[in-house]
């Protein structure tokens, strides 16, 4: 995939994730986890907090690592520095069913992630809000305030 993805690209990802694995979730608030976490809730995903050490992140079952979560997912988006992600690309590829997107927020590079996910057929996406983009580009379609 070229970086930054094209909209044609993430439009249709987008409309058709339902559940997201928050990686590094944390509630404590000001941090842009916490408000994109929440933006995250309110827009209806399917929200799995994911998390070492802490508990009942924005009132959910928060897990320990990506092998602990119930079940499959559709994006794993990631809120953790880029020396980080290939350990968590490595976690992605054991997991049962593979999620179609690894999002790596604003600032956060992983070529090795890459590497490791995209030859599955795992979307990498780095460098990006997904709050951001989910805003961009589907709140007119999600908004009834902005159909005819």
């Amino acid at each position: 995939m070229m970086f930054p993805p094209k909209d044609t690209e993430l439009t249709p990802l987008l409309a058709s994730v339902k559940t997201i694995a928050v990686v590094g979730a944390n509630d404590r608030p000001g941090r842009p986890v916490d408000r994109i976490g929440r933006y995250l809730i309110g827009a209806g995903f399917t929200v799995y907090p994911v998390h070492p050490k802490r508990t009942g992140v924005w009132g959910l079952t928060t897990y320990q690592d990506l092998g602990s979560l119930p079940g499959p997912v559709d994006m794993v988006n990631l809120f953790r520095a880029s020396e980080h992600c290939a350990a968590h690309a490595r976690e992605v590829l054991a997991m049962p069913v593979l999620p179609r997107c690894f999002w790596m927020q604003q600032g956060v590079f992983s070529p090795e992630a890459r590497a490791l996910l995209e030859p599955k057929g795992v979307m990498v996406i780095e460098d990006l809000c997904l709050m951001v983009e989910h805003r961009r580009l589907l709140e007119q379609i999600l908004d009834p305030r902005f159909s005819g």
